[in-house]
């Protein structure tokens, strides 16, 4: 009953999201074996590159897991986990100087980032009732507003990933640039750099890809009830 041709491409694009997901732990872990130049570890790039941003009052933190490294811009600390916080590597210092990215952003007022906090409490709400409201939509076809209201929170969802994108890429560039400037990185390691950040990037491009496809769909089934109508 809920199937629909979309739903070939949506498996594509989660077979795509598995990858992803697969190739920044694979990414990541190919590079952490490679020792950085300058020795620094995550946590002190961190630190001195706040600093060099006037981020004096933003703490650096440790926390447990495996790629739990993010910024919380309503704490200002950025936590990484303990393999990117200890550990000097490449893949070390590139997590951690990324989490920075975001201070940076906020710091500055990024318009994107500012964007996603706006949006953060609405979509909060709207992911936790889209997914009740479509489900009810399908089996009370009787009450088609049901569907309408729950593609229109959906889509809140979906435009908070889709914002998330350039927030996300702009924070590696910031990090990838005041690395080669500080003289965190040399010029070759920057090749490196640029593959751990790109893995990581491209999993949020495949989950906001997966929402797309979801959204279009029940878009498509609504309008083809209403025709039908």
């Amino acid at each position: 009953m809920f199937f629909h041709p979309m739903d070939f491409l949506i498996i594509i694009a989660f077979v795509l999201s598995m990858w992803a997901s697969f190739r920044v732990r694979g990414t990541f872990n190919k590079w952490s074996s490679v020792p950085v130049y300058s020795g620094m570890t995550g946590a002190q790039a961190a630190r001195r590159m706040l600093d060099a941003n006037g981020l004096y009052d933003v703490p650096v933190e440790a926390v447990r897991g495996t790629l739990t490294d993010h910024y919380d811009p309503l704490s200002r600390v950025v936590r990484l986990s303990e393999p990117v916080y200890y550990e000097s590597s490449i893949s070390a210092i590139s997590v951690a100087c990324h989490e920075v990215g975001h201070a940076i952003q906020h710091k500055v007022h990024y318009p994107m980032l500012v964007a996603r906090h706006y949006m953060f409490p609405v979509v909060n709400f709207a992911s936790g009732v889209a997914p009740i409201l479509i489900i009810a939509g399908f089996i009370f076809q009787q009450i088609p507003w049901l569907l309408g209201v729950g593609i229109l929170f959906f889509a809140a969802a979906v435009a908070f990933q889709l914002v998330t994108l350039p927030v996300e890429f702009n924070a590696s560039s910031r990090a990838r640039d005041l690395m080669v400037s500080e003289g965190f990185i040399s010029n070759e390691e920057e090749r490196g750099v640029a593959k751990v950040l790109n893995a990581a990037a491209l999993t949020y491009v495949a989950a906001a890809l997966i929402s797309v496809l979801e959204l279009l769909k029940y878009i498509m089934i609504f309008s083809g009830r209403n025709n039908n109508d």
